[in-house]
């Protein structure tokens, strides 16, 4: 059954840009979750800025990708330690360009966890309303 109002769960940090291995720069971004659309992760970087950028993949990827390298092709995620700080690396791809962006593993973590108290892994298909929609069709 879905729920009368959609839960949002959202997060805002500041990312690392890799640059190079000497250098990185910092780019604000915002973590956003919502129950209606339960298999994928938002993330939008430069969040003050007047154009921001937009990905979305699946909470999976970065739910694994917190503990073992995975994905591939356009998000490949791993975590990592910079400085002695645990991170989280995701490596973007598109016809755009490439980009390696570093996140706090602690921050995303956290936020990845009340994703999953917001809809347990394995419920996110009852999230859809699927099954209320097939069953009007079929009485219909």
């Amino acid at each position: 059954m879905q729920p009368n109002h959609p839960v949002v769960v959202e997060r805002e940090l500041e990312l690392r840009l890799i640059l190079s291995p000497e250098h990185a720069v910092p780019v604000p971004a915002r973590l956003s979750y919502h129950s209606d659309d339960p298999y994928a992760v938002h993330v939008t970087f430069h969040i003050n800025s007047g154009c921001p950028v937009h990905w979305t993949f699946a909470r999976d990827l970065l739910v694994e990708g917190v503990f073992r390298p995975c994905g591939h092709g356009d998000v490949r995620v791993w975590p990592s330690k910079a400085d002695g700080r645990s991170v989280v690396l995701m490596a973007l791809s598109s016809p755009d360009g490439d980009a390696l962006l570093e996140a706090p593993s602690a921050q995303v973590s956290a936020w990845l966890e009340r994703t999953l108290r917001a809809v347990p892994p394995g419920t996110e298909a009852g999230q859809l309303g699927l099954d209320d929609g097939l069953a009007e069709l079929l009485a219909r």
